[in-house]
């Protein structure tokens, strides 16, 4: 009985350790609701879809040829300030939106899967009143969100950009995999740490200074980690050749845009898109890393103008 009381005792003392770690770790101390997105004073509106509110942007002639912008996997869509107003001073209708659980939409209590991303951009886009076909951008972890959308929903995509796209799933961890422990250690060993790592993704980092202080702000509100967490986990599930297949099937056209020096996804993984999406045509830009549309910019701008203007 000694032995039992003293293993409870441990455990006790355990759990209160763990808890207390958490709290000190954790940077989310926030509600994100109405108040919190005045205070913020963002630019753009809000809508109100079925899973959450969407916090988007869209600018350009109400008449324009539509594109939407996705950013990466925690990233908003702020990511896409020099793509936003190059398409919108080329007359394009320009939409870019925080996917849920990134920036000011909301983090619901959900699965973070291919289908759920679907749904936000469609209802979105059903929201705007945008019924015809648009062209498409994933950054990254957008990427992967993108694909799966023009995977099914094919009549939707005139055309399909993908920037150093997410392509395969990643493999994670025992620990992370398992019930209860993975969101712990992702809360306290992987969210604290987002704001300073993003640096990380720029060949030249030193060229764009405030850039962790402009992303923190959004780690202060409830269901931040969660969101990732599980982003990454479905990610971790997914079948990319089968939605490759889908595009490829459908005959999509696909522009595949790679930063020569990314650190994060390498280029030579560009062999995996273009072997699987014959039809895909393939840029890829030289002094940059993960982020070719800030490292590049004007290089990346008239890339990607070029590519649309030859879809019309």
């Amino acid at each position: 009985m000694k032995a039992l009381g003293r293993t409870v005792l441990v455990l006790a003392l355990a759990g209160i350790a763990a808890a207390g770690y958490y709290q000190y770790r954790n940077p989310e101390h926030q509600q994100l609701d109405d108040a919190a997105r005045r205070q913020a004073a963002a630019p753009g509106a809000f809508a109100a879809l079925s899973d959450g509110v969407t916090h988007y942007e869209m600018a350009g002639p109400a008449d324009g040829r539509v594109a939407v912008l996705v950013h990466g996997f925690s990233v908003p869509s702020y990511i896409w300030d020099p793509t936003f107003a190059a398409l919108r001073d080329a007359g394009y209708r320009v939409i870019r939106y925080d996917l849920y659980g990134r920036g000011l939409s909301d983090r619901p209590d959900a699965g973070y899967d291919g289908a759920f991303y679907d749904r936000q951009l469609d209802e979105l886009l059903k929201a705007l009143k945008v019924n015809g076909k648009i062209d498409l951008f994933g950054l990254s972890f957008g990427g992967y969100v993108s694909a799966h959308y023009a995977a099914t929903h094919p009549q939707r995509i005139r055309t399909l950009n993908l920037v150093d796209p997410s392509n395969s799933a990643p493999t994670l961890p025992w620990q992370l995999r398992t019930p209860l422990l993975g969101p712990y250690l992702f809360q306290v060993g992987a969210v604290p740490d987002m704001a300073a790592n993003q640096s990380g993704d720029f060949l030249h980092p030193d060229r764009f200074p405030g850039w962790a202080e402009r992303y923190r702000p959004q780690m202060q509100y409830h269901g931040f980690g969660r969101a990732l967490y599980r982003s990454r986990l479905s990610l971790s599930q997914e079948n990319f050749d089968g939605l490759y297949a889908a595009i490829a099937k459908a005959g999509t056209p696909v522009h595949l845009i790679w930063g020569r020096q990314d650190p994060t996804i390498p280029v030579a993984q560009s062999a995996h898109i273009r072997q699987a999406i014959p039809q895909t045509e393939y840029t890829e830009i030289d002094q940059s890393g993960h982020l070719p549309q800030m490292e590049q910019t004007a290089l990346f701008n008239q890339q990607a103008l070029a590519y649309l203007a030859a879809h019309p």
